[in-house]
């Protein structure tokens, strides 16, 4: 099987791209693309915390003494080159954990880098088209009597699209316990807040998501994750839960609480109850509301009667006008979307 990524966010979309290369094309047309482990797979958990990790694969229709052996074997070689190679390994591990601190820019978003391709042997049998037994139309196959060798393309290097501003720490409230109880399985270091506190932090409000229309691991995950950002001063409690950034686990940190992240906690539906608007408002009542606000703000009165000359819609409905002005204003309710992890900068 060619292990392929494709950007839009679910693995059941990964293995329609990956079914479309097994049956649609051949591997020496249009070669390979390393997969990117992300936080989700074992071997891209073992990188966030600067360790080699491997996921030896081997193939389901292959006998399984020869799948025994060549997974003894590879583990024989992995246990070889550790042993030969340990001071380097050491040295290599100790500088990427000081790869990053506060105030640094992050990557949490990554794609094939097109400009950088290497070229590898491939064997392989010559591929043609038959007809199917089973649909009549043209399928594919390979012809075991014609083997070959091909210098193919290799897509191996993968460039960063996105990055995040690495804080100091990050604030969770008590409440949050659901991944609270994640974190510190995973040993993330952490000091409570020992009194009631007002503290400056970054906030994040869910801008934008798409959600995957099939479920992978028993999830729904989210995808495209977009944050509008701001600077508050925030009443914290006593017992709230505060995460440096300055240990060994900080990748693991960033890539789980920063919502954008690929395998963030958030795109893993952690956090849904935030994309529910729960409050809402009577008309009847709001009108006046809506009225008192607007005098007292001309600001804002001012950009509704701007919106209303740019979009003819929206000046002929009164219901989005007053929905549009709740948005605006303090009665709107505060956790809709309103992202519950906070960073200190």
């Amino acid at each position: 099987m060619v292990r392929t990524y494709c950007k839009k966010g679910s693995d059941h979309q990964n293995h329609q791209a990956i079914t479309k290369v097994i049956y649609g094309t051949t591997p020496e047309k249009n070669g390979f693309n390393q997969f990117p482990d992300t936080p989700r797979y074992a071997t891209g958990y073992t990188t966030l915390f600067n360790t080699l990790g491997f996921v030896p694969e081997t193939h389901m229709l292959k006998a399984y003494n020869e799948r025994v052996k060549v997974t003894y074997e590879f583990m024989v070689s992995a246990i070889n080159y550790a042993e030969k190679n340990h001071t380097k390994i050491k040295s290599v591990r100790a500088n990427a954990a000081a790869t990053y601190k506060a105030g640094d820019s992050y990557p949490i978003d990554w794609a094939i880098d097109s400009s950088k391709v290497s070229y590898i042997d491939f064997k392989g049998f010559e591929a043609g088209y038959k007809p199917s037994d089973v649909s009549g139309k043209n399928r594919l196959y390979y012809d075991r009597s014609k083997p070959f060798t091909k210098k193919i393309p290799f897509y191996g290097k993968y460039k960063a699209t996105q990055f995040v501003t690495v804080p100091k720490a990050y604030i969770v409230p008590q409440s949050q316990w659901p991944i609270l109880d994640i974190l510190l399985l995973n040993k993330m270091e952490y000091s409570q807040l020992k009194k009631d506190t007002i503290i400056e932090v970054e906030t994040y409000k869910i801008a934008q998501y798409e959600t995957s229309k099939s479920p992978y691991e028993g999830h729904y995950g989210h995808y495209n994750t977009k944050v509008n950002r701001q600077t508050e001063k925030i009443q914290f409690f006593a017992g709230d839960y505060v995460f440096s950034t300055e240990q060994k686990g900080m990748k693991y940190l960033l890539e789980t609480l920063e919502p954008e992240a690929v395998d963030s906690y958030f795109n893993w539906n952690f956090f849904d109850a935030i994309l529910q608007q729960k409050e809402y408002f009577s008309s009847y009542v709001f009108e006046d509301l809506a009225k008192e606000f607007l005098d007292k703000n001309p600001k804002i009165k001012a950009e509704l009667e701007q919106k209303k000359q740019n979009d003819k819609a929206f000046a002929e409905n009164g219901a989005a006008q007053l929905d549009w002005v709740y948005r605006q204003s303090p009665y709107y309710e505060k956790a809709h979307l309103q992202y519950p992890v906070f960073r200190i900068n």
